[in-house]
């Protein structure tokens, strides 16, 4: 939540999926599957020696561990801060299209908000065996009580009163769509969600892109150039254009139903194809 005084944590623990966690990748996390008064959900165990196998799938992708938040030795407890400085807003493009990093105007922030644009992922809802593409309102449409604009309100004005600095992170492909790309490297999402927060791409030139109209760093540090844009990860640029193409027009049509609650700066904030 974000209160007068600041935002603060609702929730006192993790939930977190554990197919295929490692120490290496996410070595935080996984020392909590060892970890007393951790819940193992799903997961499976010999039971002779007691091991967890974290890549056994076969029952179904969506192992989780629930776990305190006071076990993850980095964690700010009991959750309370000051007023934000910077918004990331976590996606997960399956297209492959969308920049791993963008910085947003406050109009752009209050678009992508409104749109919740991510990929549901293997194990994630029943069913789900490859990522589909939707778009949760808020990123968290359930939960919404009034309409999305009173929530997208609130946002644009806790932003440009704190002057906070806005950021879309793409978690997903890279390269081409799913089947074809790669899944982000999250050695490279770390290494733009730290610059990003220590204020490294401030001052680094950036290029709109021409499709999504979005704000992209030209450099990053410990992250190659190349995959900063996502166009040159492809090796079929007329494939790529098509994709892109096709997600922007994706936008536009969710986007629709919220046209007349908005201003005409916010509704200009989406992709710059199709309009």
């Amino acid at each position: 939540g974000w209160s007068d005084q600041g935002v603060f944590n609702i929730e006192g623990g993790c939930y977190a999926k554990v197919i295929n966690l490692s120490a290496e990748a996410e070595p935080l996390i996984y020392a909590t599957t060892h970890q007393f008064g951790t819940v193992l959900e799903n997961t499976v165990m010999d039971m002779a020696t007691r091991e967890l196998d974290l890549e056994d799938g076969s029952l179904t992708e969506n192992t989780r561990a629930s776990y305190p938040i006071t076990q993850i030795p980095n964690a700010l407890y009991p959750g309370k801060a000051g007023h934000a400085k910077h918004i990331i807003m976590l996606t997960c493009d399956a297209f492959g299209v969308l920049p791993p990093i963008s910085k947003l105007t406050t109009a752009q922030a209050m678009y992508h908000f409104l749109s919740g644009y991510t990929a549901k992922v293997a194990g994630t809802e029943k069913g789900v065996t490859e990522p589909t593409t939707t778009f949760s309102t808020c990123f968290g449409a359930p939960f919404m009580a009034l309409h999305p604009s009173v929530y997208a309100d609130l946002l644009g004005a806790k932003i440009n009163e704190h002057q906070v600095s806005c950021w879309l992170l793409n978690t997903g492909w890279s390269g081409g769509p799913y089947g074809i790309g790669n899944r982000m490297k999250i050695r490279h999402t770390r290494a733009m969600l730290n610059a990003a927060l220590r204020g490294d791409l401030d001052q680094v030139d950036t290029r709109t892109d021409p499709i999504f109209g979005l704000n992209i760093p030209m450099s990053c540090p410990d992250v190659p150039n190349e995959v900063l844009d996502p166009a040159s990860t492809w090796a079929d640029q007329a494939a790529y254009q098509a994709k892109a193409h096709q997600l922007a027009a994706a936008f536009h049509q969710n986007f629709a139903r919220f046209a007349d609650y908005v201003t005409e700066e916010v509704r200009e904030a989406g992709p710059l194809a199709g309009r």
